[in-house]
Formats: C-alpha cells, sequence, structure tokens
C-alpha cells in the first residue's frame, strides 16, 4: 500500500469524529436530557479508558510473560513499567494542575476608569481562562481523545507498513466507528451545560481529537514502537481518567441517579458495540 493510501485510512478514521460533534448545536434540551447526555459521555470515556489501558498494558505483560519462561530478563518489565506509569501520572496530574492554573486564571478582570459600557467590559477575554467550565472540558476530553487517537493511528500505519491491507483498512472502519462516538463525548459537556458552540469551536475541536491519528499514521507506516505507544497511550488514559472524575461530579451535582446510570450503560454499550465490530471483522 502506497504512503498517500496509507495516510487517507488515517484521514477517515481520524475524520470519522466530525459525524458527532455537530449534537453539541442542540436546543431547548430538558434538564434530564442534558444529564443523559452527560451520563453518556462518560460511559463512552469510560470504555475508552478500558480501552486504552487494556492496550497499553500488552507490551508488560509480554514481558512479563518472557520472564516467566525464561527468554528475557527484567529490563523490559522495569522499562514498561516506568513508561506505563509515568505516562498515567503525568497525563492525570498535568491536566489536574493544569485545570487549577486556569481557575486561576478566571477572575473577573479589573480595568480602569472610563465610559466603557458592561457589554464590552464582558467582550474583553483573556483567553482560556475567560472560557466556561463546559468548554474547557470540552478541550480536556478532545486532547485525551487525540493522545488516544495517536495511538490508534500507529496501529493503522504500522500495518500497512507490514503489508497487512485487510487488517489496516479493517482498523481504519473500526477505529472510525469508535471516533464517531468518541466526537459526541467532545461536545456533551456543552450539551449538558445548555450551551452551544460555534461550528468554528467545532472544528477546533474536532482537529485536536481527529487529527492526531492522522499523524500516528504517518508515523507508523514510517517505524513502530511498543514504548512508544505505551508512553501515548497511558497519556490519554490519564487525560481521560481526569475528565471521568469531572463529568461525575457534574453528573451527581444534578440529582436522577437512574438518569446517570442509564446513561453510564448506554455509554458503555456504545464502546463496547463498536469494539465488537473490530473484534469480528478479524482485527
Amino acid at each position: 500500500m502506497s504512503q498517500w493510501h496509507t495516510l487517507l485510512l488515517g484521514v477517515i478514521a481520524g475524520g470519522s469524529i466530525f459525524a458527532g460533534l455537530p449534537l453539541g448545536r442542540l436546543r431547548r434540551l430538558r434538564p434530564g436530557q442534558r444529564q443523559f447526555l452527560n451520563a453518556l459521555a462518560v460511559g463512552i470515556l469510560a470504555f475508552l479508558l478500558w480501552d486504552v489501558l487494556a492496550h497499553a498494558w500488552e507490551p508488560l505483560d509480554g514481558a512479563l510473560g518472557d520472564v516467566h519462561e525464561g527468554d528475557a530478563g527484567l529490563g523490559p518489565v522495569f522499562g514498561y513499567g516506568g513508561l506505563f506509569f509515568a505516562g498515567l501520572g503525568v497525563g492525570l496530574m498535568s491536566l489536574a494542575y493544569y485545570g487549577r492554573w486556569l481557575d486561576g486564571r478566571g477572575e473577573p478582570v479589573a480595568f480602569g476608569p472610563g465610559a466603557m459600557a458592561a457589554g464590552e467590559l464582558d467582550a474583553r477575554r483573556r483567553g482560556l481562562g475567560d472560557w466556561t467550565q463546559a468548554r474547557r472540558m470540552a478541550l480536556l476530553i478532545a486532547t485525551g481523545i487525540g493522545l488516544h487517537n495517536f495511538g490508534e493511528g500507529l496501529a493503522i500505519g504500522g500495518s500497512a507498513a507490514a503489508g497487512e491491507i485487510s487488517l489496516a483498512t479493517i482498523l481504519m472502519i473500526g477505529f472510525a466507528l469508535h471516533n464517531a462516538t468518541e466526537g459526541f463525548g467532545i461536545v456533551a459537556p456543552l450539551a449538558a451545560a445548555g450551551e452551544r458552540p460555534s461550528w468554528r469551536f467545532l472544528a477546533v475541536m474536532g482537529a485536536i481529537g481527529g487529527g492526531p491519528t492522522l499523524l500516528g499514521t504517518a508515523v507508523g507506516r514510517q517505524f513502530t514502537s511498543d514504548a512508544m505507544s505505551v508512553l501515548f497511550l497511558t497519556l490519554a488514559a490519564g487525560s481521560i481518567l481526569y475528565v471521568i472524575v469531572q463529568l461525575l461530579g457534574v453528573a451527581h451535582r444534578a440529582g436522577r441517579s437512574d438518569v446517570l446510570y442509564w446513561g453510564l450503560l448506554a455509554g458503555l454499550a456504545a464502546g463496547f458495540v463498536t469494539d465488537m465490530v473490530v473484534t469480528a471483522g478479524g482485527a
């Protein structure tokens, strides 16, 4: 398979994330509907957390098996283990401190005396520190999904480089289905908060979440690295874990635990059903 055909697979797999983003512009949602959408995103992200950690664990599990069989020493175990916990820790704690920093930048801006109207004062912006909590959450979700999708791109590019064309195609189809649900996961906090994002905002979030699939495909076609895969997957897992905790806090404050659990179940089901499609295809 040529490089351009391989990159096309990455474009399709990553571009499908835009299919779920327009749901963020839904209007007039009832409180129960908003809570369900928020819980649905939690379910989708919970599946992604399991999926990412399962794939990140595979090289470490293989290294432990080699030690048990006497085929290798403990060096690879410590190497992969260090990457696993370092990536998980950096992915989780960097977002925790980043969110704390953004909260510190969110105080009202002080202006000097003048005839500026209240509306003009509201229009003054300082960047991410003035974003709503829902917009920040959407950005963090897109970032975590982008790290995860880089790992998926590595798998597509590596399969194509090895001449396994059918496997690369099946992976593209499966990842495209996954990404369509992930797109909704990005905008769910906005829908839950009753915010209607602009098309430009949705395009930027889609590029952050889906663009790394193409980049990973390009890198994976040139060389494959278990160490790189473990690092990016655990970074993604840490960031997804952070977002899940934040969204669960929002869900509990809204009440209606039955809606929370139904949405959580539906999101998990959506994740596992799309994963079944990939497995049924032989990937």
